[in-house]
Order: C-alpha cells, then structure tokens, then sequence
C-alpha cells in the first residue's frame, strides 16, 4: 500500500495505545509527525527526536483547532473518559470540529465493532455517535473497528490455571481478539495511505474463539486440564462486585461479554496485514510471550 509524507497527527500518544502507534510512525513515515496529549511534558523525549508535541484537553474545544494546525491526516484515539456520563462523545465531537476547523484532510478513528444502536455492549454508544459525527462532518475516514484486546485474557487465564476452570459469560459466541499492537500499527499505517477513500472496517486478530476454544488452548499451554464454565450476565456482574467494582462498572465490563455471546465480535478480518503486511498475532503466540505471568501463578 503506498504511503502518503503529508503531516500526520496523533491524539492520546502519553495513552498506550498512542504511543505505540507513534513508535510505528517513527520508523516507516518520512513527513513531519504531530502529537497531542494533556500534558505534553510526559512526551519530552519524543521532542528529541523530531516529534512536535503540543498540547491538547478535549474539554476545552476552542483551543483545539490550533493544536491540530498543520495536519492534514489525523488519527483520534477514542478516549477514556468514563467516570462522567457523555464527556467521553463531547470530547469526540470536540475533536471531530475542530479537525474540520484545522483544514485536516482524512481522519482515522479507533472505534469498536457492531456500536450500533441494539448492541449489548453498554460502551458501544460513544462509538456510534462520534462515527456519525465524523460521517456527517465532510472529512473522508477510516473507522477502525478494534476488537478485544487478546491481552485482556491473561487475568482470566491465570485463574484457569490455578483453578482449573475458564468461566465467562461468552456463551457460544466466538470472538476475533487482537492486540494492542496490532491495532495500533493499524491505525498508524491507516494514518499514512495514500488513500482519501472513507471506509469502515474492523480490526480482528487471526481467528475467532468461543469460552471453549480459549479454555483448549490455555490447557494446551499451560499442560493443565482447563475446562470453560459459562456464566450468565448476571452472574458475572456479581463476580466483579465481589472483586470491588461498583454496579455500575460492573454492568459495563460484563456487558462486553454479553456482546460477544451474542456474536458481535466474531468477526475475522484481513485489517491488519492489508495495512501492515504482517499477520496478525494470535492467542498461542500471546500466551507464549507472557510465559512469566503463568509461572507466578503456579
């Protein structure tokens, strides 16, 4: 895929996901590279090398449209401003004027599969209004739409193998989760093609898993018997208070789980190597690299 040396810019790069998205730039974009970030002293050493890093708080619209100068393709990481019901879509919005207002050209946005209205995930209506947003603002977009993170199975998995035991509220659903990585060198090469096309696409890692398939490999991995106890909603709701967590975040955690046993996740796509050139990394390959966090769990 040929490749733009316009000035690009990243949003959240202090954020994991920014800042490796950022490291991707560094090594394969010849044009100047533009970051923001609330507080842009935690991006000093990307200064040093040749980084512009401004300033930028979502809250405050009007001085956007000058941080985002100069950029003529943008890549706005969605935020994590949850405590506050619908801060999180203003900042969106906020960011998708004052892109329009800075004169950029193409906008790509990391967003989550199937966010519209009749999802089972409580998160997914951000998604689907800042998508609408960006639809509807004149800016031709690559939507990305990132599947779970294959990471976020590890805590899961190292109770199963202490225990034995895979529960999750997944059902029969089958899941495509992908990596952090992966969506971030997505999203970075999405950023700079040479493509001015708008397109939705999902972002999957190279295979969709149901609680059974998961509970399979890990017993494979870790050389235990692992069996996949499903749970209902409620039931994995009730889990999370145990473990601390308020009703109410409690609801929105499971409510991803409940997505997917209704398979809105299932979805396996060719995203990432049609941008990267590389494959996807799968659950074996992530468990293989994270060998440690199993060995404390003996």
């Amino acid at each position: 895929m040929s490749k733009t040396n316009e000035a690009v810019l990243v949003t959240g790069a202090s954020g994991q996901l920014g800042q490796l998205a950022i490291e991707w730039l560094l090594k394969h974009h010849q044009g100047p590279i533009i970051v923001t970030s609330r507080d842009p002293q935690k991006l000093s050493a990307l200064t040093e090398r040749g980084v512009i890093v401004r300033q930028a708080d979502f809250d405050q619209p009007e001085t956007l449209p000058e941080a985002f100068a100069g950029a003529k393709r943008l890549l706005l990481i969605s935020t994590d401003a949850l405590s506050v019901p619908g801060q999180r879509v203003q900042q969106h919005l906020n960011a998708v004027d004052a892109a329009v207002q800075a004169g950029v050209e193409h906008l790509v946005y990391t967003s989550l599969p199937s966010p519209e209205p009749g999802t089972a995930c409580l998160l997914a209506g951000d998604h689907y209004a800042t998508e609408e947003k960006i639809k509807s603002s004149g800016l031709s977009y690559t939507i990305l739409r990132n599947n779970l993170y294959t990471h976020s199975l590890i805590p899961a998995l190292q109770q199963a193998a202490a225990s034995g035991q895979y529960a999750a509220a997944t059902g029969d659903g089958a899941t495509a989760y992908v990596t952090r990585e992966d969506c971030a060198h997505a999203a970075a090469a999405a950023l700079i093609a040479a493509v001015s096309e708008s397109q939705t696409l999902d972002v999957s890692g190279p295979e969709a898993l149901t609680g059974k398939d998961i509970a399979a490999i890990a017993s494979e991995f870790t050389g235990r018997a692992i069996e996949f106890v499903p749970l209902t909603t409620e039931q994995l709701v009730g889990i999370y208070e145990t473990a601390g967590l308020p009703n109410g975040a409690a609801q929105v955690f499971a409510s991803f789980q409940t997505a997917s046993s209704k398979g809105e996740y299932g979805q396996v796509t060719t995203t990432v190597k049609d941008f990267t050139g590389q494959a996807p990394v799968g659950l074996k390959a992530v468990l293989a690299t994270n060998k440690s966090a199993f060995a404390r769990a003996e």
